[in-house]
């Protein structure tokens, strides 16, 4: 009988576990900071509204909860909860991300469009200004 019941228990706890691989495989891959054009669009017509209002109606929440709040001495935690939480999720992540924070992949094409420029700016002068070694002078 305890063999049945632990070859049982064996079963349950491979059929959980094989259920549960797919869906945290899934999850990683859920990840993109690469969005494409519908998810940017969408982000912008549907979830950045929608943030917005919670934002304004967390701090109004927020502030008439303040009283009770500041007397249990968790104040801050409401408003994180209930006004940067929904604010960071709203104005602090690019456009179709799903992460919130800064991504710095505009500041990298920043810096790599200004080495070009410099890299192009240098060419030119190097034509229009070649160099003169002491080998070129009499």
């Amino acid at each position: 009988m305890k063999i049945k019941q632990g070859a049982h228990r064996a079963t349950t706890a491979l059929m959980i576990g094989c259920l549960m691989l797919p869906q945290l495989l899934w999850a990683q891959s859920a990840i993109d900071e690469s969005p494409n054009e519908a998810a940017m669009v969408g982000d912008l017509l549907v979830a950045r509204p929608i943030g917005a209002v919670m934002t304004v109606g967390g701090a109004a929440v927020w502030l008439v909860s303040l009283p009770f709040t500041l007397m249990a001495g968790h104040s801050s935690e409401a408003a994180e909860s209930l006004m940067l939480g929904p604010a960071q999720a709203t104005f602090w992540r690019c456009l179709g991300c799903r992460n919130i924070g800064y991504t710095g992949k505009d500041r990298a094409q920043s810096e790599r469009n200004a080495e070009k420029e410099e890299a192009e700016a240098q060419a030119g002068l190097d034509d229009k200004y070649p160099y003169v070694g002491p080998s070129d002078f009499p």
